[in-house]
């Protein structure tokens, strides 16, 4: 502070007299961060200093008083203004994030809507999977009821999607343990009450929603209730028939395979899909032709004996078809 009583606030927040709002905010936040009182406790100095950057704030965040500032200059508070200063009561903010939100509120910004370093959204530091919240933070007392619920989306596999598993988050201060259950799909939607963004002053606080998406599988997808994967034949499988082995959600199964089936067909094995409320869809299986890299001499051999024999031409139809 000068001698004549005049504080220079964009000095004080380390700024150009052009600042725009968005650099008079971000100057703040870091500024708020480095000298509150939890983070330099007794320390007297500290604390004057950021009284005194809070003062600034006030100021400068707000249109009005802005511009009789910097009309006026130590005579802005005469010029049809309320006094300057800003008195903070520490003690009745329960952690740094309620005292932000709540400053930010109070003095015409957003209550916590950019974030404040890992503040943002009321949920400092986010947790494994999630893609971030959506939802608006609180507002300063006396605002407004806001829409206090938070969304995030978290990524789940093919295998914790099917058995259901159990995810610890991290929001704000606490972890929270959330079952996801059996069967969920891409979509879905879990609600976690009261776990949302807080609005300082008042205790109210939203709900969180998780958003769900399954990651894809190399071998399954999923539609509906129905699991469906391809199942990879060789060619006497697929003239022959007969039991192959295939794998199921549920482990190895034998099935049979009907002589004679062409390619892109299927076979559907009833309650060996995905869970549901009315209990477990089916498995479809397509069938597909999967020929090795090269044959051996014998297969070779046994192959020109067939195409010598065979009777069959499976093109008569279609070439007749495709004349124009």
């Amino acid at each position: 502070m000068g001698a004549n009583g005049y504080r220079d606030y964009f000095k004080v927040l380390d700024l150009d007299r052009g600042a725009d709002a968005d650099a008079v905010k971000r100057s703040f936040r870091k500024l708020a961060r480095q000298y509150h009182p939890d983070v330099n406790p007794g320390d007297k100095a500290a604390e004057a200093k950021f009284k005194e950057i809070s003062e600034a704030y006030e100021v400068l965040s707000d249109p009005d008083k802005r511009r009789r500032y910097e009309q006026f200059g130590q005579y802005w508070n005469q010029a049809g203004g309320a006094g300057g200063g800003v008195d903070v009561d520490f003690g009745r903010y329960g952690n740094f994030d309620d005292f932000i939100n709540d400053l930010l509120g109070r003095f015409g910004g957003p209550g916590g809507g950019g974030g404040f370093g890992g503040f943002g959204s009321g949920f400092p530091g986010g947790f494994p999977g999630a893609a971030g919240f959506g939802g608006p933070a609180a507002g300063g007392r006396g605002a407004a009821p806001l829409n206090l619920d938070a969304e995030a989306t978290i990524s789940l596999s093919f295998s914790e999607a099917f058995h259901g598993c159990e995810r610890t988050l991290a929001v704000n201060d606490e972890r929270v343990q959330v079952r996801v259950p059996a069967g969920v799909r891409s979509g879905s939607r879990l609600r976690l009450k009261g776990k949302g963004n807080l609005q300082p002053g008042t205790g109210r606080r939203g709900d969180l929603y998780l958003n769900l998406q399954l990651q894809d599988h190399p071998i399954w997808s999923l539609e509906g209730d129905q699991l469906k994967a391809e199942l990879p034949l060789s060619l006497d499988e697929l003239a022959l028939g007969g039991e192959v082995r295939v794998a199921t959600p549920d482990g190895e199964a034998t099935v049979q395979v009907p002589p004679g089936m062409a390619v892109g067909r299927s076979l559907r094995l009833k309650g060996k899909g995905w869970p549901g409320q009315a209990g477990r869809g089916d498995l479809l299986l397509s069938l597909s032709l999967r020929q090795p890299g090269s044959y051996s001499d014998q297969e070779r051999q046994l192959l020109e004996q067939l195409r010598a024999v065979r009777s069959f031409d499976p093109r008569q139809d279609w070439i007749g078809a495709a004349r124009l």
